[in-house]
Parts: structure tokens; sequence; C-alpha cells
């Protein structure tokens, strides 16, 4: 354990959704909600404004509909989030060679392998010139991109990512070396990382509520309660012990999640839901790292404790939610789920770094997309009311409009597909992004990240002077 606060952890706040709004100066202030829009889609991130109405991550996208159904309700940008991601992370080099992304949004770094680490050696109070830098480098984050971020800084990275947790949002937390288990000691036993809802479950079953409870049980106890491996891990937190050094670059081989159920699972409907929501939070995790990956696999653990796993490899990496849940679903039918299901898991592997054009996605998420519109088009089209002209002004073209003009109906049913959130660029009118479509209409907001909130107008979807774009920097250059 280090002497000195030298790692931190820095949390960029509702990433996605940021950067939507510093794009977006129409969104500004307003909840943005960025995540899958089909009918399985969950949440990826809620802007602070979204989740006063009781949004979070991982929230199916219907129930995050029903709570604040005045959002604006995104598809996500990840060409937009990778540049801000490459910004925030050579800022970070710049503090030391040691940095460790986890996602697109969060790293550790290590202080102490840096220019800056004489420094803190020498320095009377070394905690004050982290707090120093940590502002620095929030300052230097909002200058370049206009978003905002939450530094921990501590002796570990366990205690790091805890104090960045603390100082949410927009803020610094230090915890001083010898504090660890004071600070710990209240939170629930979900603030340990790999504490989830079984295990805690587990824990709160005997009586074991906080992080103070697990240190005090000791180690033979919780061995007991939850193997030898996960068991003495959670002690060594529940301690405040963590010697875990910040790896620069570290390359993941895979990327799932797993869930434990209390009670065997013996519907497969309700396998092949529970299959769905895993496969969402999968693809949230998946596109966080920025990466895509071919094969799916699917792990089972069943009634008898027997645990399978199968995989399928598609033709080409994909990050897509609608690919990797029909994969999955897919899987669950070689496996025999008779007597009930005790644990199912959802991966991808073999990852390659994130490719947007994915035209084997492309292809099967238009298809299901084709699928649902005709489903729809029976009951619904006839009761569809024609748009605006094409390339006159919306309603709110003085720029007031409110977030509820911000729709997110389905794709129009021919023609070219538009995206809410998609970046574009029309001939006569510049650049701006996709609002909504549907009924071979698309609205487009016309705005740029350094200016005024734009005017909206409607287009066919087949217009040949609108097309596709790159996103725009957040600052000008």
């Amino acid at each position: 354990m280090r002497s000195l606060p030298s790692i931190i952890h820095l949390d960029m706040d509702a990433f996605f959704a940021s950067v939507e709004q510093a794009a977006k100066p129409s969104l500004r202030g307003k909840p943005v909600v960025v995540g899958g829009l089909g009918g399985r889609g969950v949440v990826s991130t809620a802007s602070y404004e979204a989740r006063k109405f009781g949004l979070h991550s991982a929230m199916p996208m219907a129930q995050a509909r029903r709570l604040c159904p005045n959002a604006a309700f995104l598809s996500g940008r990840f060409e937009a989030y990778r540049q801000v991601s490459d910004l925030v992370m050579g800022l970070l080099r710049e503090l030391s060679p040691l940095v460790e992304p986890l996602s697109l949004d969060e790293a550790f770094v290590d202080l102490a392998a840096g220019p800056y680490g004489p420094a803190l050696a020498e320095a009377p109070d070394g905690g004050q010139l982290v707090l120093a830098l940590a502002e620095d480098l929030r300052a230097d984050i909002r200058r370049r991109t206009g978003l905002t971020a939450s530094v921990g800084a501590a002796g570990s990275k366990l205690m790091a990512k805890i104090a960045s947790e603390q100082a949410k949002p927009d803020g610094v937390v230090l915890v001083a070396p010898g504090r660890e288990r004071a600070v710990l000691g209240p939170m629930s036993v979900r603030a340990l990382p790999g504490v989830g809802p079984a295990t805690e479950q587990v824990l709160r079953r005997a009586g074991l509520m906080t992080v103070a409870d697990l240190a005090e049980a000791g180690e033979a106890e919780l061995v007991q309660l939850l193997g030898r491996a996960h068991g003495a891990g959670v002690l060594q937190m529940a301690l405040g012990l963590d010697d875990r050094p910040v790896v620069p670059d570290r390359d993941a081989k895979s990327v799932s999640v797993e869930d434990t159920f209390e009670v065997d699972l013996a519907d497969r409907d309700r396998i092949l839901h529970e299959v769905d929501v895993l496969a969402a939070r999968c693809v949230g995790r998946l596109r966080a790292a920025g990466r895509s990956g071919r094969t799916v696999v699917l792990k089972v653990r069943r009634f008898d404790f027997s645990t399978l796993t199968r995989s399928e490899t598609l033709r080409g990496p994909t990050d897509d939610e609608t690919v990797i849940a029909d994969t999955a679903r897919r899987l669950v039918a070689q496996v025999d789920v008779t007597g009930g299901v005790r644990l199912l898991g959802v991966g991808v592997s073999q990852l390659a770094d994130y490719t947007q054009e994915d035209l084997f996605a492309q292809a099967v998420r238009e298809a299901a997309q084709e699928r649902e519109l005709e489903l729809e088009r029976a009951g619904q089209l006839a009761e569809q009311q024609d748009g605006e002209p094409a390339g006159e002004e919306g309603p709110d073209a003085d720029g007031e409009g409110s977030v509820e003009s911000v729709e997110t109906s389905e794709e129009a049913p021919a023609g070219r597909r538009w995206m809410p959130g998609q970046d574009v660029t029309h001939a006569g009118f510049g650049p701006g992004w996709v609002q909504g479509s549907g009924v071979g209409r698309v609205t487009v907001r016309f705005e740029t990240p350094w200016s005024e909130p734009g005017r909206v107008r409607t287009f066919l979807v087949d217009d040949p002077e609108l097309a596709p774009a790159r996103p725009l920097p957040l600052r000008r250059e």
C-alpha cells in the first residue's frame, strides 16, 4: 500500500449524454437519454436532468420513456465519443505514462510514474499537490471539451475508484492513506467491486450489511459464504487492501456479463427475456470500451450446478445489440434448460476496435426493423398525418422548441434510414442532426456545437441534398 495518494481515477460525468448535450445546443440543460431505441433496447447513459426522473443505465428503454416521455432519446454516436475520449486520454498521458483506460470515459493514472512523481515524493503534503493536479486536469478537460469530470485520488486503485464515485458529479475527493477502513466501513457491501445483487443477498441473509460488517466477519465466515477465492478477495477489499498496479493499455480478450438468480428459471420465455437483458448490458460495456467482437458466447449454469457454454462466430465484428441478442437466443435453443437455470451469462470475444460501418450488423438490424415496421404499418400508417412539406421550417423554427419535439419514432418505411441524434449535412442548410424520422420524412435541427440553438426543417428521407456527416469537434479548432 502506498503512503501517498498518487493514484487517481477519472470518470467523465454522464459521458455519452454529456457529449450529445455539448454537440447539440438545443439539448443543453434538458433530459437526454442515449441507448438502444428498439423494442429490447436499454439505457446506456442518462443525463443528470433525466436522472431526476429516476432514469439510470441498464434500464429498459420502454420504462425510461414512461418515466420521462419528454426526454430526447438518441442512438449512440460512437465515433464522436471516441474522438472526445482520445482527447481526454491524451491529457491523462501528459500526467503519466501509466494510464489504464477502463472504457471510453474512465481511467486510472499513476502520478508517481509521471513528471510530477519526484515533486510528490518530496512535498511535505503530497495530497495538496495531487488535488491541484486533479483540479488542473478537470479544468483542461472542460476547456477542451466543455464536459465535466469527477476525480478520486488515493493510495490504491480500489479507493481511487470509490473516491471518484463520491466526487460525482463534477468534483474531486481524496482519500488519505490510512483512512481506507474509516471511509469504507459505513458503506453498503455493494460499494465493493465484484459484490453484485446475488452476492449481496447471500451476505444480507448472514446479517452482513456494511463493509465494516465484512471486515469484522473475518476470512473463515466469508469463505464459507462465498467460496475461497471470492470470500478472500472480498475480505481484502473490505479491509481497504489493494496493491494492484496501474497497467497501461490493457487489451481485454472478451467482454461479458452474467447474473445468478435467487430462484431457478424454468420458463423459457423468462430465460429468453433475461438473455435479452444480459445482451443489452454486454453491448453497453462493449461500446463503452470502444470495441466490437466476432464471437457471441452463452453461459448457462443449470439447476444441478452443471455449467455449459455455447458460442457462435459471426462473419464480422459487431457491437449491434440486435445481432448479439438474436445470436444469444439461438444459442439458448442448443441447451437443455429442463429443470431450471441458476445462472445466465452473455459475452463477446475475438474483440476488435469499434467500426461504425458494420455491414453485417446493419443488414441484420435493418431486417429486424423492417419486420417491426411491417407489423405497425397496417394499424398505424393510415392514422399518420403527413408531416411538413420538405424544406419548410418546423413549428419550433425559432430554436426555442421544447425537448418534446425530439421524437424517436420508428425509422422510415422506405428509402434511407436516419437514426435520432445522427450527424447530417444539407447542401443548402449546412450541418445538423436528426431529431426523428417516419412516414417517409426526416426532421433535422441545424446547429453546431458552437452555435445558438438551431432551426428545425423536415425533408423527404431520400432528399438528395441531405447526407450523413462526420461528427464536428466540440470546440472550434
